[in-house]
């Protein structure tokens, strides 16, 4: 018995250390039907063509995908060192629907993935659709911007968000291909194309190759809809354009950070409407202030393709009436200031850009400008500065953020209630660890500010007020205001107050390239040391593994319920637009 054991023992042992194909797209992925996508296949060890074995459902690939695949006997890595053989078919499509089983066989390397390849109605269920993500929204933030936005009485809020009234609800999984943790350029990704990647991934697998834009491609929303449909695009972001978020509308890249590649592929899909920051891509090299390394001039050729090219709120209002339909603004050459900066301290970069619209001024005029196709639209509005502040730790301009966030999608709303026809969808790409524990009172006396941090029953309400009606309190820093705080953090000086002087810099770099907390708020009276939680190569806090809520309203909103992946959103997007049929609509 003893001995079986042991030969037992060592066939397992065996078996684990057997090579395994890789297979794009991976186990489990759903698949538009019709939707183009790359098929790749790595092995770890370089083959004759004859000798790897691929099928499907039983049946030889090429008479299954109606075409030869590209044989590369060894691919090679980044200093040329041998990664093994690979096939490669770029752009297959799969008419039918159902599971498709990917079977690999060469030496000792096997693999299985299934795909399950899904078609829609063929009448469409909404005629526009507008995707709001607040980037890094986390319930705290939510709960955060009510009360700030609206009050508190006895424990009842005094007045609701507009997100609030929407009446269906998911909640949403947001890791990645390789890791529970995650990022915006992942988790955008999946929402746009129905396929999960790995972190910094847009619009592609992240395969083994050290080029980032030859990894496998996938169909982005925005390609399907001109694949399918005559409807208008539009993205809206306070980030720049190409940052990951808005990126994800349109991009194929294994790296988010190719961003002057990024502004070509919003160039080839050419949204209707693009607003935001991000103009130093867009800029060809010898323009001051521009980060591209080529002569492209991107704002001369949107202008050339019929574009009306703004930089200021006021062109945008005055572009409003513009009747092609074709509408580029570029309002910062980098991330647009916070709204609490741009719109009530004056702060941050204001200075050098001290008319910028903000998310409500560029989310009507992209309808108002999209909404002139009879055939419809999407919409992708992103507010950026929830997550950016809430990295840093910045809390009051994050939730300031937030609540602009949430009059854009009251606007969107109020234009909905004219135009049932359209689907809202309200989210987060992934959350931050970010709670609300009470309030901080600086009626409480005490030389230590950790000790006005009231909790329970003594943390009564914050005293915001909103005199003027605008939505925002009139101070943040007020004398009992609420508590936030992070779950993780690098070492950093906890001040216990708005950071009304400019944007939050917790940790910095000391001389041995570690970051420290930053002394810039160590004699702040009450400031408080906080030992960080994270590694000390982390200046900032990061993201959460949290699932997001997801809210929506509209023809359709009844496709999200319970827990969802987030490539699963984008199949109620497709069903919505009835993307999945073969007869353009």
């Amino acid at each position: 018995m003893r001995a079986r054991l042991a030969l037992l023992a060592a066939a397992t042992c065996l078996a684990g250390t057997a090579q395994a194909a890789t297979i794009y797209p991976l186990d489990r992925a759903t698949i538009l039907v019709g939707s183009p996508f790359d098929f790749k296949v790595e092995l770890d060890s370089v083959y004759d063509a004859g000798d790897v074995e691929v099928t499907v459902n039983g049946e030889a690939y090429a008479d299954v995908f109606g075409a030869d695949a590209e044989f590369v006997s060894d691919e090679k890595g980044k200093n040329d060192e041998s990664l093994g053989s690979a096939l490669i078919l770029r752009e297959l499509t799969l008419g039918e629907a159902g599971d498709y089983t990917v079977s690999v066989k060469a030496g000792d390397e096997t693999k299985d993935v299934t795909w399950t390849v899904y078609d829609t109605p063929e009448t469409p269920k909404a005629k526009n659709i507008i995707f709001f993500v607040a980037d890094g929204m986390s319930m705290g933030h939510r709960s955060a911007a009510r009360i700030m936005s609206k009050g508190m009485t006895e424990g009842k809020a005094d007045g609701r968000l507009s997100m609030d009234d929407l009446d269906r609800m998911a909640t949403i999984g947001t890791s990645s291909t390789h890791s529970v943790a995650t990022d915006s350029a992942n988790t955008m990704s999946a929402y746009m194309t129905g396929h999960k990647t790995r972190v910094n991934a847009l619009g592609v697998y992240a395969d083994r190759t050290p080029d980032s834009l030859d990894d496998p491609k996938v169909e982005t929303i925005a390609e399907a809809l001109r694949r399918q449909t005559g409807k208008s695009i539009g993205v809206v972001s306070t980030a720049e354009i190409e940052d990951a978020t808005p990126a994800a509308v349109v991009a194929h890249t294994r790296l988010r950070a190719d961003k002057a590649d990024i502004v070509g592929m919003f160039y080839d899909v050419k949204p209707e409407v693009v607003l935001g920051g991000g103009s130093a891509y867009f800029l060809k090299s010898d323009v001051p202030g521009s980060k591209r390394k080529d002569d492209n001039d991107y704002v001369a050729m949107f202008r050339d393709a019929g574009y009306t090219v703004v930089t200021s709120a006021d062109e945008l209002a005055s572009a409003e009436k513009s009747e092609n339909g074709k509408l580029l603004g570029l309002f910062h050459t980098g991330n647009m200031d916070s709204t609490l900066d741009r719109k009530f301290l004056k702060t941050g970069s204001v200075d050098k850009f001290p008319n910028q619209p903000g998310l409500v001024d560029m989310t009507t005029a992209a309808i108002d400008q999209l909404s002139k196709n009879p055939e419809g639209f999407f919409l992708m509005v992103e507010a950026a500065n929830v997550d950016k502040m809430s990295h840093p730790l910045d809390w009051d301009r994050a939730v300031i953020d937030m609540i602009e966030f949430d009059q854009a999608v009251g606007a969107a709303m109020e234009w909905m209630n004219a135009n049932p026809d359209t689907l809202i969808v309200v989210t987060g790409d992934h959350t931050h660890g970010f709670s609300v524990i009470g309030t901080i009172d600086d009626e409480v006396e005490s030389d230590e500010m950790r000790n006005k941090v009231m909790t329970y029953d003594d943390a009564g309400f914050p005293n915001y007020t909103d005199e003027n009606g605008d939505g925002y309190p009139d101070k943040v820093d007020v004398s009992r205001r609420l508590a936030m705080f992070a779950n993780n953090f690098p070492d950093y000086y906890e001040t216990f107050r708005p950071k009304m002087d400019g944007p939050f810099e917790p940790a910095v770099k000391d001389e041995n390239g570690r970051y420290v907390a930053n002394e810039a708020y160590k004699d702040i009276p009450g400031a408080v040391l906080r030992t960080g939680n994270l590694p000390y190569d982390a200046s900032t806090g990061v993201h959460a593994v949290d699932d997001v809520l997801l809210q929506a309203t509209g023809p359709g909103a009844e496709g999200f319920k319970g827990y969802m992946e987030q490539s699963d959103v984008y199949e109620v997007l497709a069903d919505a637009f009835a993307l999945g049929n073969s007869q353009k609509q």
